[in-house]
């Protein structure tokens, strides 16, 4: 690796580069805005605006791995800042991230450990590209500089970045949801995660229940000393969801320093998306959905990616019942399922999505009448601006996975939906459910639960609709994505790494 590097008092670690690296008419290469619908691409590069020194770590396919390739490139947007790629062959890419991250340590994380696979995973791949991105980091960081690292496939960067320079502040926030100390502890590598997380000087997860399973799991796993409980903050929902947690732990001890734990659900952009449904675009988007849904007919919308967590498949089953049980719904509602189809060459996620597919083409078989299909069902990526016309058309936005993280379309759904009704029919196993006071919780493993939760949404008067929806938008819009990014950068800055 080349030796050459700047000196930035702020560094990103995060695998997806900032912008999308293309080629124009002339040959040469551009960079195009990633039109994120969760909005956290944009947020970061914001963090750049008054940092013209920071630094952007992230990877690119390469078809030959040279390990003194890092590449540099100044970006000019939304400041100067540095972008520095690892390279990483297509088998590189498929072992770390595709085998181990996703094969290995995903179904663990969403406790599904039947769907645990250790066998393909090679460790000392995903050790070395960790490796890699540490020492970019290192190269690249000034004295005393801020590193921010982000997500389980970078789970042993804090590690080597601490011991290389012990002088750097260290941040990493997990994207997933991080599970109970006897299902983590299947992973053969507990240790390692563990003691390399706490490494850093804040550690930072979207909900309580994911820190407190964090910080039981250092303390039964290394011997952690748990800080004494605090009271949640009250943008929590204190009771109801199967993931409230009334108390939360707010610091580790452990080799001397201490780590700062933080509860920071990602946000969304309510304003940008309460904009959007006002533009040309949007609203054709929003006249071409009214064309294909005859006036009168409830639209229900489900939007995810083909995932074994995402619980399509139970949904479907639901509202195959729900079709079954109520005649009197035939012809008045339709269910649009927008299941973004998952990287190819993923054994599980393949059968999954043909499950779906199944599932789907059974009850339109079964239910379509000459003016009507059930299901609408597709598997594309929806440009985000067509998403957000769905959000302002839809009557029911219907998110039940069997485990999520967060969950962010669930907020989008409600921010596009600010001063009029609509109904959040949302799984209890979604971190949004402990933020989301007004939606329709339910239980997906429970056929009862998801049968009597879609018959209320589809029920519920208008009146109760713009009252749960109101509660909603607030919440959404008084904890956006930057609220997000300030509070994690704040806490940061608050601690010193050292115990008292």
């Amino acid at each position: 690796m080349s030796e050459q590097s700047g000196k930035s008092p702020f560094i990103l670690l995060y695998h997806r580069s900032p912008f999308d690296e293309s080629i124009d008419s002339k040959g040469e290469r551009i960079w195009l805005d990633q039109k994120s619908p969760n909005g956290i691409i944009p947020t970061l590069r914001n963090l750049f605006k008054n940092k013209s020194d920071g630094c952007w770590i992230a990877w690119r396919e390469v078809k030959r791995v040279d390990i003194s390739s890092d590449e540099r490139i100044n970006m000019e947007v939304p400041s100067e800042f540095v972008l520095r790629r690892i390279p990483l062959s297509l088998n590189e890419i498929n072992s770390f991230y595709h085998v181990t991250s996703k094969e290995t340590f995903w179904p663990i994380l969403h406790t599904f450990p039947t769907y645990f696979d250790v066998n393909n995973a090679d460790w000392s791949i995903f050790e070395e590209v960790n490796k890699r991105f540490a020492l970019a980091a290192c190269l690249e960081a000034s004295k005393g500089a801020t590193v921010w690292v982000h997500d389980y496939n970078l789970w042993l960067a804090p590690s080597f970045i601490k011991a290389k320079r012990p002088d750097i502040k260290i941040a990493f926030f997990h994207h997933t949801p991080f599970p109970g100390n006897d299902v983590f502890a299947i992973l053969p590598w507990r240790r390692q995660i563990i003691e390399s997380l706490l490494s850093c000087d804040l550690v930072g997860f979207h909900i309580p229940r994911y820190t407190e399973n964090f910080a039981r799991a250092a303390n039964c796993l290394v011997g952690a000393k748990k800080g004494p409980k605090e009271s949640v903050n009250s943008k929590f929902i204190a009771v109801g969801s199967a993931l409230t947690e009334p108390t939360v732990t707010p610091w580790l001890s452990h080799a001397g320093r201490r780590i700062k734990l933080s509860s920071s659900p990602v946000g969304t952009s309510p304003l940008l998306i309460q904009n959007l449904i006002k533009q040309p675009n949007v609203i054709n988007h929003i006249e071409e959905i009214d064309k294909g849904t005859k006036k009168g007919r409830k639209l229900i919308l489900s939007a995810s990616r083909v995932d074994y967590t995402k619980g399509n498949e139970e949904m479907l089953l639901t509202f195959e019942r729900l079709l079954e049980k109520r005649k009197d719904l035939h012809g008045e509602i339709v269910l649009m399922l927008a299941c973004v189809s998952a990287a190819s060459g993923m054994k599980i996620y393949e059968e999954t999505q043909r499950s779906i597919e199944e599932i789907a083409g059974r009850i339109n078989g079964k239910f379509s009448l000459i003016d009507w299909v059930p299901i609408r069902f597709s598997t594309r990526r929806i440009p985000y601006e067509e998403m957000v016309a769905w959000f302002a058309k839809a009557d029911i936005c219907w998110i039940t996975p069997l485990r999520d993280g967060l969950n962010l379309v669930a907020k989008e759904y409600a921010a596009a939906r600010k001063g009029r009704g609509g109904v959040l029919v949302l799984s209890e196993f979604t971190g949004a459910s402990v933020l989301l006071d007004g939606a329709i919780l339910t239980n997906p493993y429970s056929h009862k639960k998801m049968d009597e939760a879609i018959e209320e949404a589809i029920a519920m008067p208008k009146n109760e609709q713009e009252f749960r929806m109101s509660s909603m938008t607030k919440a959404v819009e008084t904890y956006t994505v930057k609220d997000w990014a300030d509070e994690q950068m704040n806490n940061l800055q608050k601690e010193s790494g050292l115990d008292n």
